[in-house]
């Protein structure tokens, strides 16, 4: 390989960006539109059914991390009484009902996104999470940034699995 073959740009927030709270808001935007594109052009059958041996659809991944961002930024940051968890554990929050249409699932996810966003608009990293919600002690409620830096890293592990399903699925690979 040449030099100019692995001059690659960075992905996510611009190259130049420095700033902690610039770059974890920046890759945690890019992972989650990532998770987006990973499953653009699949059709509906292939959104919803769930590959072995993973035990997931990719559509039960969107619909999982609607719900993550439900649990960490409203009931954990914010402490909004909210329902944290979907009724019936970690098997139902990750299947998706047949008598849910995908655009319902793509829908809540996005206002999850938008509710999420909100609750830590102009917060600062350092910012403590509030008590009362998923934290029941200011010894226990982490900083902003702790709980952005763990949406990442959960972002970044599911988005790559998701990478690795898609291939699966219909031989496209991701970036």
């Amino acid at each position: 390989m040449t030099n100019e073959e692995f001059r690659v740009a960075l992905e996510g927030p611009g190259q130049k960006v420095s700033d902690s709270a610039e770059l974890l808001l920046g890759y945690l935007d890019w992972y989650r539109e990532a998770l987006l594109r990973k499953i653009d052009g699949l059709p509906d059958a292939l959104l919803r059914a769930p590959l072995e041996p993973v035990g997931w659809s990719p559509l039960g991944l969107v619909q999982h991390l609607g719900w993550v961002e439900r649990r960490w930024l409203r009931w954990g940051f914010a402490a909004e009484d909210v329902l944290p968890r979907v009724p019936g554990g970690t098997a139902v929050e990750w299947t998706v009902r047949d008598d849910t249409p995908t655009a319902d699932v793509l829908a809540a996810y996005a206002h999850e996104v938008t509710l999420g966003r909100a609750v830590i608009a102009g917060a600062d990293l350092a910012s403590p999470s509030r008590v009362g919600g998923r934290f029941p002690t200011e010894e226990e409620a982490p900083p902003l940034g702790r709980i952005l830096f763990h949406l990442l890293q959960e972002y970044a592990r599911h988005v790559g699995q998701l990478d690795v399903v898609r291939e699966l699925i219909d031989g496209t690979t991701g970036e």
